[in-house]
């Protein structure tokens, strides 16, 4: 009998496909997608442990579910991801309601882990296994059918970041096939993307070795180019040190790599990025953006900022602020740094938190300022849309624009795929509006 599956994903974009290949998956077993979280017999929460309070939010959301099921039969209540990864036994041990728990590199096992908890309660697959998960994927179809597609290309971390959790929660680094990249990338333009965003923890460290030769996270770009179906490219996350000539060439050359990089830096002071073991340099940082914007004055930037992380002194911050007011990111992520358990920085002396608000909230004025005057200044102009789809609930339809910006505006469900240009008519901070200008537009299949 078929029975109903829910996943509720948190964090970042490889999580929701990762959402998606589990759902390819156990649908061999019988296992069907619903949208009803109230109706599911088996609830799955795809955990991210990069933001503040992550198990936290697991356990809230578990109690959430409960509350749901209190009356009602209860479902096989999964926690994977890099929460599940980091905290297993924990996890089972303080919540009687989780049946099982399965970290990021077991997802080839989601099949047999249900079947064997259905017939003899076994709860955790939480090993690192890389190869034969990608492998075990390979052979099912991704039937995503979005317009704007993720494409895991590579997975796992080879940089022991200071603060960071990747290398213990995904692994070391490993690199996908190319071949097998290129394969699943036709399904999905078949299935009707019409951009693709390559994904990995260092996505941009993408090397691949067959027949004597590398392939790299340029090649994938070029290739993709020649998909005429195909009109949008863009990938995440990067890492400075790997943005390699090859890759910034692309900007030069590949008309579908969107005018768009983001690339964490962290912080903007050389003894902070020291500390954390970034590995690279602001004057490393700023060459690299100098070199693209080179290539095209209209490429932007956005980064991720960790405010106080420990031992940041005021004229450390002050550097930051400095590298902000001169690259004018156009979307960045800012946080205050909060310790994660078997991190190399979780028991370093934290700075007081009234200063790191104080310093958090000047930060984010700087950014939140040139996002709104980079917004405002779409306002009354034409700009290129793809239609992703309509809005629920509303009539409006909603895409993006090439610098990833939010775009809402009125239309007909048969535009969705398309692009259009779409006059801007207003904005806030975080998206734009305007109406479909009177145009030719050009279908993007």
């Amino acid at each position: 009998m078929e029975k109903k599956i829910f996943i509720k994903t948190f964090g970042c974009q490889m999580n929701e496909y990762d959402s998606n290949r589990i759902y390819d998956s156990v649908k061999k077993i019988g296992f069907k997608k619903t949208n009803d979280q109230k109706n599911a017999d088996c609830f799955i929460l795809n955990t991210c442990h990069i933001r503040d309070k992550a198990k936290e939010k697991v356990y809230h959301e578990i109690g959430r579910i409960k509350k749901i099921y209190k009356e009602k039969a209860k479902p096989i209540m999964i926690v994977a991801g890099c929460v599940a990864q980091a905290e297993n036994q924990e996890m089972l041990k303080r919540e009687p309601f989780i049946d099982v728990v399965i970290g990021p590199q077991s997802y080839h096992k989601i099949n047999d882990l249900l079947k064997k908890f259905v017939s003899n309660n076994q709860k955790e697959e939480t090993e690192f296994d890389t190869i034969s998960k990608f492998e075990y994927f390979d052979k099912i179809k991704n039937e995503s059918n979005k317009i704007s597609a993720f494409l895991t290309i590579q997975e796992g971390c080879d940089k022991f970041c200071h603060f960071c959790v990747v290398p213990y929660t995904r692994g070391p680094e490993y690199s996908r096939p190319f071949s097998k990249i290129l394969s699943e990338a036709e399904i999905l333009i078949k299935n009707g993307a019409r951009e693709i965003t390559f994904l990995g923890q260092n996505v941009n460290a993408y090397s691949y070795f067959e027949n004597s030769k590398e392939y790299r996270i340029s090649n994938l770009i070029n290739e993709l180019e020649k998909y005429s179906e195909l009109k949008r490219i863009r990938y995440t996350t990067s890492h400075p040190r790997d943005m390699t000539d090859d890759l910034i060439d692309c900007y030069a050359n590949n008309k579908k790599l969107m005018p768009f990089v983001h690339l964490p830096i962290q912080s903007g002071s050389n003894k902070i990025l020291k500390l954390m073991n970034r590995k690279h340099t602001v004057e490393e940082y700023i060459n690299t953006y100098e070199k693209i914007k080179k290539i095209n004055s209209e490429i932007e930037f956005s980064s991720d900022f960790i405010i106080s992380y420990p031992g940041e002194t005021n004229d450390d911050f002050n550097e930051t602020l400095e590298l902000v007011k001169k690259i004018k990111f156009i979307n960045s992520y800012s946080f205050i740094f909060s310790p994660r358990p078997g991190t190399k920085a979780a028991d370093l002396k934290l700075i007081d938190y009234e200063i790191s608000k104080e310093r958090l909230n000047k930060i984010q004025k700087y950014l939140f300022d040139h996002q709104i005057s980079m917004n405002r200044s779409f306002e009354k102009k034409s700009i290129e849309v793809l239609v992703e789809n309509k809005i629920q609930g509303q009539s409006k339809l909603f895409g993006r624009n090439k610098y990833l910006n939010s775009v809402i505006f009125d239309g007909a469900e048969n535009n969705i795929g398309k692009m259009l240009n779409v006059k801007v008519e207003s904005s806030n901070q975080n998206s734009l509006f305007g109406k479909i200008e009177n145009n030719k537009s050009m279908r993007a299949a």
